[in-house]
């Protein structure tokens, strides 16, 4: 079945209004990177709860200073307010302290998205007291993204809502394309900002390739032995693992 972005977007935007009337929801708060992704999100946010009740945040920490001109241009296209909340002298501060034992550059990558995860629920937990009405935080990763575990536990992986987690990065495309996401952010190459690789280049594979494996499409066999065994290396960020009692 051919993908309807009109159809998809609709139902989003009404999953939101449900779920926020039945749990009682005011606003949301959400991680502003640039990309696609979370302006698809501020978009559809900003559509299901009016503009007003949507709150970005941009978080740079050595960080590309494109990355927040873009999270403007975000903001500024949709209406909604947008906050930056500068972290480099947190994450500075945060390393200090363990000066004296080695460390990496993976370490170092996966700290910023878990500063940045608890500055998003701080300042939800904030706007929840001042607004006398709940904030929560929402997720802005896609469906390839979480199939092969290309995020940070207890950093961006986390969110209480996630309403591109069903949706391929083409797909993604599509919808922004719906909602009039500005094109230079839309089709940027994407990158998570920390390092100086594209995502593609990090992974080893094009978000084409997870795709089409997601969809059952034939893919080369390298880029399939990727894609499984990144899946499969990662599946401890799915969540918390319990054992069953006896």
């Amino acid at each position: 079945m051919e993908f309807n972005p009109k159809l998809e977007t609709e139902k989003i935007i009404s999953f939101i209004k449900k779920y926020y009337k039945k749990n009682n929801l005011k606003g949301v708060v959400i991680g502003i990177s640039g990309g696609k992704d979370s302006a698809v999100v501020s978009a559809l946010f900003t559509k299901a709860l009016g503009k007003e009740n949507v709150v970005g945040i941009t978080m740079p920490c050595h960080s590309n200073a494109k990355d927040k001109t873009d999270a403007e241009i975000i903001s500024k296209h949709f209406g909604f307010k947008l906050y930056n909340l500068d972290l480099t002298k947190t994450f500075d501060a945060f390393k200090e302290n363990f000066k004296n034992i080695k460390q990496t550059e993976n370490s170092d990558i996966n700290l910023k998205p878990r500063l940045r995860m608890a500055t998003l629920y701080y300042f939800a937990s904030l706007l929840t007291e001042i607004k006398g009405a709940p904030y929560i935080v929402a997720g802005t990763g896609n469906k390839c993204e979480i199939y092969v575990g290309y995020f940070t536990k207890g950093g961006d992986g986390m969110s209480d809502i996630n309403v591109l987690s069903n949706y391929t990065v083409s797909e993604v495309i599509k919808i922004g394309e719906y909602l009039n996401v500005p094109k230079e952010i839309l089709y940027k190459a994407p990158s998570d900002g920390l390092s100086k690789q594209t995502d593609e280049e990090k992974l080893g594979v094009t978000y084409k390739e997870i795709e089409d494996y997601l969809n059952g499409n034939n893919i080369n066999q390298k880029s399939k032995q990727i894609i499984e065994e990144k899946h499969n290396n990662n599946k401890h960020k799915e969540g918390i693992i319990k054992i069953d009692r006896i």
